[in-house]
């Protein structure tokens, strides 16, 4: 338990509570409609667990790793499985936090005031994100009554009924065609950690050094806030290269952070982009119309669905999840290009195989290094 005086640093459950009760609603669906979309969604994210692995080749036959739960979901659930992951990868920097405020005069008081403060703020959040995501597979959260998890914290499938259902009509695109299409997806990323087995426990270094690097001295944060809105205001849109300038999330790091910073975005576009790879490459052959919604929901993420959702995009850095699928989906390709599946499939071997950032985008350096390096 994260506390000073009981009082915990960030208030979990109001967290949830404030989420769940400023989330949309869902679209409207009988009873018997909300049964057969959960019916087909389990049935679609069977199915796309063979078609995965035998497209990606990533687990061998007679090597069948640990089995992790399909779950889906509302959106009250999906806020309440990643409130859980929230408040198990920021353990280290509440813990920070707490050491500090227990040497500060009246910090007891102040934790427990910013512990309901913080907790709404979360709940914010996440009540903008749970009425659009579609799947997650949701990897570090312990396993409760509710939301099962693999064994030794192996993760789950989390598919989002509503959401799946929202955008399909909002698409006009075939529902039975649409669920698979994302379940091909979603189940990409559940081969990606259960075939590789060091693949979670790095992720979660990675962001956990992340969190120990962040400054809990108030002046410094204050310090480091001026300067990030300086810099928005006086920046231009795009960067030098013709990059999207910093977001607000991004202009608050210390140097370490954005080190690390790097090597997560490396690995997150790796792990996106082989999954949008992935689920164009089996698409055609199991969903007959993939190519009308694969251009529909490339069109959709681009705009926005508006000037508000742009804002908060861009103020959050969520626009560099889109950029993490086309530039790594780009990487996935050319490297699958010049050396094979199996050649690709190298990346799994060990942290050190991983691209760098650097390497997304120039992927015949990541060849290069990688597969001379073994064939030498």
């Amino acid at each position: 338990m994260t506390s000073i005086g009981g009082a915990e640093m960030v208030d979990w459950n109001l967290a949830v509570a404030t989420a769940t009760r400023l989330v949309k609603p869902g679209p409207e669906v009988s009873r018997d409609e909300a049964r057969e979309v959960v019916a087909e969604l389990r049935r679609h994210a069977k199915a796309s667990e063979e078609h995965v692995r035998a497209f990606t080749r990533m687990i061998p036959e007679g090597h069948e790793p640990r089995d992790t739960p399909v779950l889906v979901v509302d959106r009250a659930g999906w806020i309440r499985a990643n409130v859980a992951g929230f408040r198990e990868l920021l353990s280290p920097l509440l813990d920070k936090m707490r050491e500090r405020r227990s040497n500060t005069p009246g910090g007891a008081v102040f934790g427990a005031v910013g512990g309901k403060v913080t907790g709404v703020e979360l709940g914010m959040l996440l009540s903008f994100l749970a009425s659009r995501i579609l799947g997650q597979y949701e990897t570090f959260a312990p396993a409760t009554r509710d939301l099962p998890a693999g064994e030794d914290g192996g993760g789950r499938l989390l598919l989002v009924a509503p959401n799946i259902v929202h955008v399909e009509r909002e698409l006009a695109v075939s529902p039975h065609d649409f669920r698979l299409w994302v379940c091909l997806h979603e189940e990409t990323h559940r081969t990606q950690f259960t075939a590789v087995p060091w693949l979670r426990d790095h992720l979660k270094g990675e962001i956990q050094s992340f969190l120990g690097a962040t400054e809990v001295d108030p002046s410094t944060v204050v310090e480091r806030l001026r300067e990030a809105a300086q810099a928005l205001v006086g920046g231009r849109p795009e960067g030098e290269e013709g990059e999207p300038s910093p977001s607000l999330v991004e202009l608050v790091q210390t140097p370490e952070q954005r080190e690390i910073l790097g090597r997560l975005t490396a690995v997150m576009s790796l792990l996106e982009g082989h999954a949008d790879y992935v689920m164009d490459g089996v698409g055609p052959q199991v969903v007959p119309s993939v190519a009308e919604i694969r251009e529909k929901f490339q069109q959709r993420r681009a705009r926005g669905a508006s000037r508000l959702d742009l804002a908060l995009r861009k103020l959050l850095g969520l626009d560099a999840k889109l950029r993490q699928y086309r530039d790594g989906e780009r990487f996935v390709r050319a490297v699958v290009d010049q050396v094979g599946m199996d050649g690709f499939n190298r990346v799994w071997t060990s942290p050190n195989t991983l691209p760098t950032k650097a390497e997304i985008a120039t992927p015949a350096d990541w060849v290069a290094r990688v597969h001379r390096k073994a064939d030498s």
